[in-house]
């Protein structure tokens, strides 16, 4: 495959993303134009759609000048998020934490460039430097050199390449809805009170009786009564952090911490790894099962993950919970209470800490909540079991094709892989 050298400043422009000033609220005030983060950047393709935060007119046309529109391909160049690399096709901004090429010129196809680059995250870490913050400026950045195929040739990788993360993309954005249908399910039935009466129709409003409980400071179901979480639990522990007890980077198996657990799946890319050693360790403290559930209780607190198939091969760190339900408590509804909104808002109000907040145990297991009855948490598990089961079945299928991929990838971009396109 015949390759032309380009540097980056030679295939569009090179543009460093500016924050509009954030003491001025009409700069964010009903804001609708995409302003992107490295935490976004980390999503690669998956970033247009996800990001939580927008600008507003005025707040564009403040950084006017720092602005990228249609293809362009966005890296981040500071700190841990060095090398990251999204793709947009969009008019939006990012800060100044982030470099984009945009603009590009013809024979250059934005795809092939954000896949290329892909590629290169252990170099741009390299040429960064080892500083404590490692920055890649506008400066250097523009003179990186790659290597480019004809335009043909740079279509026919995309062509592969872009088919499997269209399908990666759809199954997650299948999850995002499954998901949020089981947790409109649960807010329905156990925040709203409208589950179904004994006619099927929603209990609250439909007339059903309420009253004011003093310990919740808000109305409940007639003959409901008030208890604490830990009256769901038949058991909690954690995992088992390094110190003295083994050592990380050797190994097969998973070390999962808590920057792995992403939404509601494992991110096995973000791994330790631990030796079988350490992993029998671990698993002597934590004896993870199928139907347990992953609790973050350091940092970020509440992130989630749903364990349907045995952990043979992984286990995690000190900063998570393994939490156990009691044998009278379904796991599906176990995993849809631990999951809704009102569970995730008291965890972590009673997290501890300002710069690295802790939840400890005790203070997880003595929320005050709503007592369930039974045949209600079976009602409702019935319910989000099938969501919960194609959800794990997608994620699964999501970690073969990204593994497809990212062992196309290399092969692709170097030649050693060759697209037949007759």
């Amino acid at each position: 495959m015949e390759l032309k050298k380009y540097k980056l400043a030679d295939i569009g422009k090179v543009i460093t993303g500016k924050t509009p000033s954030t003491s001025i609220a009409e700069n964010y005030a009903w804001g609708t134009i995409p302003f992107y983060t490295p935490e976004d950047v980390a999503k690669g393709l998956g970033m247009m759609g996800r990001n939580s935060r927008f600008i507003s007119k005025t707040g564009f046309e403040e950084i006017a000048s720092n602005t990228i529109s249609g293809e362009s391909v966005l890296v981040g160049c500071i700190g841990s998020d060095m090398g990251n690399v999204a793709y947009s096709n969009i008019t939006c901004a990012t800060n100044q934490q982030i470099n984009a090429i945009t603009q590009f010129k013809n024979g250059i196809d934005p795809l092939y460039v954000y896949y290329l680059l892909s590629t290169m995250k252990s170099y741009f870490q390299k040429i960064a430097g080892s500083t404590t913050t490692p920055i890649l400026p506008k400066s250097v950045f523009e003179e990186i050199e790659i290597h480019l195929p004809d335009m043909k040739k740079q279509k026919d990788v995309v062509s592969i390449l872009y088919a499997l993360d269209r399908k990666i993309e759809l199954n997650k954005r299948i999850n995002d809805n499954l998901e949020a249908m089981a947790k409109q399910l649960y807010d329905y039935w156990f925040v709203q009170f409208d589950f179904p009466n004994e006619e099927g129709k929603p209990y609250k409003s439909s007339g059903g009786a309420m009253v004011w409980n003093e310990k919740l400071k808000h109305e409940i179901p007639q003959k409901w009564s008030d208890c604490v979480l830990g009256d769901y639990i038949g058991r909690i522990t954690n995992g088992l952090n390094p110190r003295k007890n083994f050592v990380l980077g050797n190994g097969n198996n998973y070390y999962v911490t808590i920057r792995s657990l992403v939404g509601t799946t494992i991110d096995w890319n973000n791994c330790d790894r631990c030796d079988d050693e350490a992993l029998s360790k671990i698993n002597s403290r934590s004896q993870l099962q199928i139907g347990d559930i992953i609790f973050s209780a350091i940092g970020t607190i509440g992130r989630t993950y749903y364990i349907l198939e045995e952990p043979t091969n992984w286990n995690i760190s000190e900063t998570s919970f393994t939490l156990r339900a009691k044998e009278n408590v379904p796991n599906d509804f176990f995993y849809g209470m631990l999951r809704s909104n009102e569970i995730q808002i008291k965890a972590d109000k009673a997290a501890m800490g300002s710069t690295l907040r802790c939840l400890v145990m005790d203070s997880l297991c003595s929320l005050q909540y709503i007592e369930i009855p039974s045949y209600m948490m079976k009602l409702f598990a019935a319910k989000v079991s099938p969501l919960y089961r194609q959800i794990h079945r997608n994620n699964k299928e999501i970690a073969e094709l990204t593994k497809q991929r990212d062992e196309l990838l290399p092969l692709l971009m170097n030649g050693q892989a060759s697209v037949n396109s007759d």
